[in-house]
């Protein structure tokens, strides 16, 4: 069936969650009817104070959403002069205290090691190594059917067709090799000069040869809250600088996680039948992502560490984030599948 469930006749270009997400659509696109006199921060407030789990809360995950989205110019729809609107700015900052707080109590950290690159590298292993419970790439090679991979597909739309974007806010905030390493790295996501081989539009071809829509935002409509505060935690971390360390061990556990199991999901796709235009995604991040992890763990994550040990306890909560959030999202689509509907809000 079509899965074009955007709004034809609204200026946003996906549909409110709620009424915080309404207000803060209306405001980015300039529309008419703002919230009255209590106005955005009011209406933030009470989304926080009735929702009962902001991570996986649909109307406070949207509205953080929108507001990030402005700031990277995803869709045109977005008012640029409204970026760095106050009101905007401060409902914004009003989610994120709350969205980290609920991250920094829920993620489990381990114990910190020595602020040297050998030392951090070894720990950021360990992590990653660590089963979390059932694996989806290995049920996507396995078991999963036509219906499933596509969601998968729909899923990873969110951040894939912008692949990179968050982890590079870091790229001016840091100094000498971390930088060096950063940079090393998002030139192979973004295609080392070449603009078919950026890692967003090798996805958004294998979209295509899937029959999906590869328009960036095409899918918000139909992703769970868990999935946008994946992004949104990524977005977070990477526009705060004051968080720089949590982005640098998010990334660093975000590609030594992904080599394997993009392997997998290769796998999966090929068992039911798709051809190169699909699989090159994958296929391309398992070489890849097997020389990115040594790079951000020792030269990107271990020597930020090793040069800013102040960072040390936000490197490894932005790693152990990574893997839990990550871990969330796979565990609902799998939980979804078992019980034989849809990881989304709308079936494809």
């Amino acid at each position: 069936m079509s899965l074009d469930v955007r709004p034809a006749a609204l200026a946003a270009p996906f549909r409110p969650r709620g009424p915080l997400s309404e207000a803060v659509l209306a405001r980015l696109t300039g529309q008419p009817g703002q919230p009255g006199d209590a106005g955005l921060a009011a209406l933030a407030d009470r989304a926080l104070t009735e929702t009962v789990d902001v991570v996986r809360d649909d109307d406070v995950q949207l509205a953080l959403f929108a507001l990030f989205a402005s700031s990277y110019g995803s869709f045109d729809q977005f008012e640029a002069d409204l970026e760095w609107d106050g009101e905007l700015i401060g409902a914004r900052r009003q989610l994120e205290a709350d969205f980290e707080q609920a991250l920094r109590a829920a993620v489990q950290v381990p114990a910190l090691p020595t602020s040297t690159t050998d030392a951090v590298a070894r720990a950021l292993f360990a992590l990653t190594a660590q089963e979390g419970g059932p694996s989806l790439s290995r049920y996507l090679a396995k078991r999963a059917t036509r219906e499933q991979v596509l969601e998968l597909l729909v899923q990873r739309s969110v951040y894939t067709l912008r692949e990179a974007d968050p982890h590079s806010w870091a790229i001016p905030r840091l100094h000498g090799r971390a930088k060096a390493a950063l940079v090393e790295i998002q030139a192979d996501e973004y295609g080392g000069g070449r603009p078919d081989r950026v890692h967003a539009a090798i996805f958004a071809a294998s979209m295509r040869g899937a029959g999906l829509d590869d328009s960036y935002g095409s899918y918000v409509d139909v992703v769970p809250a868990l999935t946008l505060a994946s992004h949104n935690m990524m977005s977070m971390f990477g526009l705060n600088r004051r968080l720089i360390g949590a982005i640098v061990g998010h990334l660093a556990a975000f590609e030594m996680t992904s080599s394997i199991p993009n392997r997998l999901y290769g796998d999966g796709f090929r068992r039911l039948g798709f051809g190169e235009d699909v699989t090159d995604y994958f296929d391309e991040h398992v070489e890849a992502d097997a020389v990115h992890e040594q790079i951000a763990a020792h030269d990107l994550a271990g020597a930020l560490a090793e040069d800013r040990p102040d960072l040390l306890p936000d490197i490894m909560f932005g790693a152990a984030a990574c893997v839990t959030i990550d871990g969330w999202v796979a565990q609902q689509m799998l939980d979804a599948w078992h019980d034989g509907g849809t990881s989304l809000r709308v079936p494809v």
